[in-house]
């Protein structure tokens, strides 16, 4: 018994290590957007594509992530997904145009969509369960640490070398990982004939593709615009609703949605999906802004993000000890307030904001994430502990999906609001402030959901 605890804890170890290297490649790009849209004549919304691209493609995998653990053994997905990565990160780093760059970013969310919510399923069935908000919180703090590194030391190789050198420094380290991983891992779960339902994987894709291609068009399209907005995001919702339905009606879902049965498993995923849309969408305009609007450098703009990221990071796992100790609930309305306050701050960014302050404000708002991220999703899981694939493929599903969608709408509305282009005036200091009015409200609505629906512990809610 001692033998199998010790054999997946060492797997659990690599499986975190390769979720984090990985997880870096969706925040490390947002420093370079700036340099993509100069290098490639192209405008923020199309920009803005190859961070979002990252975030659907990890929506639309994790729905399989249930299906993989099932069918497939833990190494051969391991490796596997770490060689897609390596030719992604390859395949962007050589892009002649952004259409291949966009291509490539999807191949490595396509990678890390089959790896984070692995690993997750992993640790909920190697730790006991006792424990899960302490291992979870370890989580958040140790898949936080190299992502938070990722803006800032990206930013100072985009300016010494230029953003293509980011993928090639990231196909070299898991090229290297890869190896580790061939040795390391050694345990295995009971695996069967699993079928994978293709009608419901392709409704699922449709029906995201279709909202991010409709919500991200409105900016350079116009709302009123009948092919390139309206049409897709009519086309995504009734395949995304038509996906739903046929979970419920065939007898191998790609994804069960029993769970969402449950009030508080289904609050509980509302509340971090709104907090990931609020966090994906900070982290594509506070660049954009840094860099286009107050006329900083790309590493200034990492520089901006480093201490907040660092901040949430702690409190990823800060968070999940205080739930342990004062009960979920009150920890999660404590995030909910300083993200409020952040996002207030961020109201009273111009022009001539310095570093110092952007830096002392982020704090605040990373303080507030990180404090009500993992409490509220270890909670969620546990309200169904006896489905913790089903439970952490939908929770991570409908997370991973809102973020991207917030990311695609918080760059829009930040373009409206400013006219349509982004620069150093005062137009676009007022669009991002409305923007970050827009998230505050948001947070609100967090607010709501958690005094109304997370409690304190799992059997409060019985």
């Amino acid at each position: 018994m001692e033998e199998n605890i010790d054999r997946g804890m060492s797997t659990l170890i690599v499986f975190i290590i390769g979720a984090a290297i990985l997880s870096a490649a969706q925040s490390v790009v947002t420093t370079g957007l700036n340099g993509i849209m100069n290098d490639f004549h192209i405008l923020t919304t199309t920009a803005q594509w190859v961070y979002s691209s990252f975030l659907l493609m990890l929506g639309v995998m994790i729905p399989l992530s249930a299906f993989i653990i099932r069918r497939f053994k833990l190494k051969t997905m391991y490796i596997s997904s770490l060689i897609i990565f390596i030719l992604g990160s390859l395949l962007s780093f050589v892009s002649p145009n952004i259409d291949i760059l966009i291509l490539s970013r999807v191949i490595q969310g396509f990678a890390c969509g089959i790896l984070l919510p692995v690993t997750q399923i992993v640790l909920f069935k190697v730790v006991p369960e006792e424990k899960w908000q302490i291992y979870m919180g370890l989580f958040g703090l140790i898949v936080g640490v190299v992502p938070a590194l990722a803006p800032l030391v990206g930013g100072v190789v985009i300016d010494a070398m230029g953003w293509r050198y980011v993928f090639l420094i990231l196909a070299i380290f898991i090229a290297i990982l890869t190896i580790i991983a061939f040795i390391v891992i050694d345990l295995e779960f009971e695996t069967g004939h699993y079928p994978l339902d293709l009608s419901s994987l392709f409704l699922c894709v449709v029906g995201c593709v279709g909202l991010m291609l409709g919500f991200s068009d409105i900016a350079e399209k116009g709302i009123s615009n009948f092919v390139w907005v309206i049409l897709p995001i009519v086309i995504g919702t009734i395949s995304l609703i038509i996906f739903v339905k046929r979970q419920f009606s065939i007898k191998t879902p790609l994804l069960n949605f029993e769970p969402l049965k449950n009030k508080f498993f289904f609050f509980g995923t509302l509340f971090s999906a709104i907090l990931y849309f609020t966090m994906c969408g900070l982290y594509v305009i506070l660049p954009l802004f840094v860099q286009s609007v107050d006329n900083y450098s790309a590493t200034n703009s990492g520089l901006v993000l480093f201490p907040a990221t660092i901040a949430m990071i702690l409190f990823n796992f800060v968070g999940p000890v205080l739930a342990n100790k004062f009960g979920v609930r009150k920890i999660v309305i404590l995030s909910c307030i300083f993200s409020l306050i952040g996002y207030l701050l961020m109201m009273t960014y111009n022009t001539g904001t310095s570093v110092e302050y952007m830096i002392a404000t982020q704090i605040v708002r990373g303080i507030g994430a990180g404090m009500g991220l993992m409490p509220s999703v270890t909670w969620t899981i546990a309200v169904v502990s006896g489905d913790v694939e089903d439970g952490t493929a939908i929770n991570n599903t409908i997370r991973q999906i809102i973020g991207a969608i917030g990311a695609a709408v918080a760059s829009v509305l930040m373009a409206v609001f400013a006219g349509g282009s982004i620069g150093h005036n005062h137009l676009s200091v007022s669009a991002f402030n409305q923007t970050s009015l827009v998230m505050a409200c948001l947070v609100v609505i967090m607010l709501i959901i958690a005094v109304l629906y997370i409690k304190d512990e799992v059997h409060d809610q019985l």
